[in-house]
């Protein structure tokens, strides 16, 4: 039998899993579907034993039968898993049912003030190479500190979905440094290891996991994770990492001036370099590999907002493909191709779920703007398409700016089934996307950082045969001039509503 890799992503609403060969070829593939928690406003979580565990432990056994192979074929195991926190005891056991959510979860605003109040914006930028948001786990450390002092008191450490997933797999606490770089203000990125003087009053350094590279193994199945999980004992495991990382790596992108453009429940940009960049508006990490480094754009919805307007206004739909009628998102998506670029009016602000970069702004609210007696359902839903293409351009104007360029752009994820969804978005930023043949994402990304980091694969230029482009997006510049004076409401509609989104905001978590 050949030798084997698994690869598994455990996304916001979905875990993916793929074995293939150490030449790319897929043998198996599988996906669960499961839910975010939205607890109440600001509070959004993802069940740690059901989902990062179980999900992963019915993947390995499901994947291994379905390819036909031993488990003793499958050589390494590579992770990837929604940006996220879980505090655990020495077991790797969760302290808490619900793992803590990434920026769209924005309980810990008032620590976020206090942090900033404490350290000051400067110090942290210039140190972290990042500004404070709700997308830092720091301050959601510190919450937990507050809020459920017992929870924070017996943590052996903190850990993210796909560091979690590795811990109880090999015994060994460990977090990649792209993932350590959003642990904004614990870890210095120049110096790729925790800062004690900014971890000082949030957490002991000592109770954090230990950074390394993703592209490094975490340790190996022991006798007890085999037994739970159908692994052979001593199959090797990565750190994991966040999964924009390995998703990016699916597609090849793994040289200064690569993008990737991903959509996912939340949409992402991920540009490389060999140099640290940084701008207060957006993200900046350490990338896989040693001496290299990403700047970030983040969106707090893309997918997630999709599927509300298809939830709202396609009701009907989604009843109908339940029924066994035809998919829901195809369906209102090409009613929604049927109308013109720029929505007839319509300006949609996706900040639903707050807003990441470039904006920052946890307070930030959704808005659906120009209506009229004449828009249907499906201009509804072609303007939260263009809305998300809005943010991804804000997002681009940002990096632009800071000096950042792209010699390529290849776009993945859910999105990439929508043609005109892909079409916005190129004609509102005016460049073009390339589409990968094959978008199995993040898992099988994971695959190939997997056999690279049990040295199956010596080299990772060898990722370019793993992966082909189907085809090219071009922007097209007659949609110039429309989505030109839309891009322009978008950004005069937050600057003049966001006093009145924060106040609204407040009252939420007021009588959350």
């Amino acid at each position: 039998m050949p030798t084997c890799l698994i690869g598994i992503d455990i996304g916001s609403y979905e875990s993916k899993g793929v074995l293939s060969d150490v030449e790319g070829k897929v043998l198996a593939q599988a996906a669960i579907k499961h839910e975010l928690q939205f607890l109440k406003p600001g509070f959004v979580e993802q069940d740690v034993e059901k989902v990062w565990w179980g999900e992963f432990v019915t993947l390995c056994r499901r994947l291994i039968e379905q390819a036909g192979v031993k488990k003793e074929d499958v050589k390494s195991v590579g992770l990837s898993g929604i940006y996220s926190m879980v505090p655990v005891d020495a077991n790797a056991d969760p302290l808490r049912s619900g793992g803590i959510m990434y920026g769209v979860d924005t309980r810990s605003v008032v620590e976020i003030d206090d942090l900033l109040k404490k350290l000051g914006a400067e110090q942290i930028f210039r140190r972290t190479g990042n500004g404070l948001s709700a997308q830092s786990m720091g301050p959601k450390i510190l919450w937990l500190a507050r809020h459920e002092p017992e929870v924070f008191r017996k943590a052996h450490s903190f850990l993210p979905c796909a560091n979690f997933i590795a811990a109880r797999l090999t015994g060994n606490f460990c977090i990649d440094h792209l993932t350590a770089g959003f642990f904004g203000p614990l870890y210095e990125p120049d110096k790729l290891a925790w800062a004690p003087d900014l971890c000082e009053g949030i957490v002991d350094p000592a109770r954090l996991p230990e950074p390394r590279w993703a592209t490094e193994l975490a340790g190996h199945v022991t006798a007890e994770a085999a037994r739970r999980t159908g692994l052979a004992q001593g199959t090797a495991v990565t750190i994991g990492t966040c999964d924009v990382a390995s998703e990016a790596m699916s597609i090849g992108v793994r040289s200064p001036g690569d993008m990737m453009l991903m959509y996912g429940s939340t949409a992402w940009i991920t540009l490389l370099s060999d140099a640290p960049m940084m701008d207060e508006k957006l993200f900046a990490t350490p990338y896989i590999f040693p001496g290299t480094y990403c700047l970030h754009g983040g969106m707090a919805t893309s997918g997630s907002l999709t599927r509300w307007f298809r939830d709202i206004v396609g009701a009907d739909l989604v009843a109908a493909e339940r029924a066994g009628g035809p998919d829901s998102y195809s369906v209102i998506s090409a009613e929604a191709a049927k109308v013109a670029p720029g929505s007839d009016g319509i300006v949609v602000l996706p900040y639903f779920s707050g807003e990441r970069s470039p904006l920052n702004d946890a307070d930030a609210r959704g808005v659906i703007f120009g209506l009229d007696i004449g828009h249907t359902r499906a201009h509804l839903y072609r303007a939260g398409m263009e809305g998300v293409g809005y943010s991804i351009n804000h997002s681009l104007q940002v990096m632009a700016r800071a000096g950042a360029k792209a010699n390529v752009m290849t776009s993945v994820g859910g999105g990439t089934k929508n043609a005109a969804w892909l079409q916005a978005v190129s004609d509102i930023t005016r460049v073009p996307q390339r589409i990968p043949a094959m978008t199995m994402g993040a898992s099988y990304g994971n695959c190939f950082i997997a056999a690279y980091a049990a040295g199956l694969i010596t080299d990772a230029s060898a990722i370019n045969t793993w992966v082909a482009m189907e085809r090219t997006v071009e922007p097209n510049p007659e949609h110039y001039p429309v989505y030109e004076r839309r891009m322009a409401t978008y950004l005069e509609l937050y600057r003049r509503n966001a006093d009145l989104m924060h106040q609204i905001s407040r009252e939420q978590r007021s009588t959350g």
